[in-house]
């Protein structure tokens, strides 16, 4: 997910002069679906949003930056049940800031971990690529 792509259109304006993009902008600029920041709405990884008079969800810059990082940790393969706990501990407040960190720091050491075992794997196909050129 690449949030560097330039919105389609300009922002919805709110009341309070906040950016609002609608989840066709949010959808074209995150490429996630519209069901699955449904989905993350759903299940708590994404605050609801703003609503126009309309029923219509009007996300904000915040909501676009946490998409970000929400993809970052689904890239790094973070469950979703951390993803929901980390969402969980954000809305409580700074009071959570240890517990959020901790969460992160071993999110972290699994990712070097992953990172680690790909690198030992990568060795072993080298060496069989090596083999099948010695064969040529």
């Amino acid at each position: 997910m690449s949030l560097a792509v330039a919105l389609p259109v300009e922002p919805v304006g709110s009341q309070d002069d906040t950016p609002r993009y609608t989840i066709g902008q949010v959808v074209g600029r995150t490429g996630l679906s519209a069901h699955t920041l449904r989905w993350y709405e759903r299940i708590g990884l994404l605050e609801h949003p703003a609503r126009s008079h309309s029923g219509q969800r009007r996300f904000s810059d915040r909501d676009l930056a946490w998409l970000e990082f929400l993809g970052k940790l689904r890239l790094t393969a973070m469950p979703v049940a951390d993803m929901v706990r980390y969402a969980e501990l954000r809305r409580e407040g700074e009071c959570t800031a240890a517990a959020r960190r901790e969460l992160l720091v071993r999110h972290r050491e699994e990712v070097r971990q992953r990172i680690a075992d790909l690198q030992a794997t990568l060795l072993i196909i080298d060496c069989k690529i090596d083999a099948y050129a010695e064969r040529q």
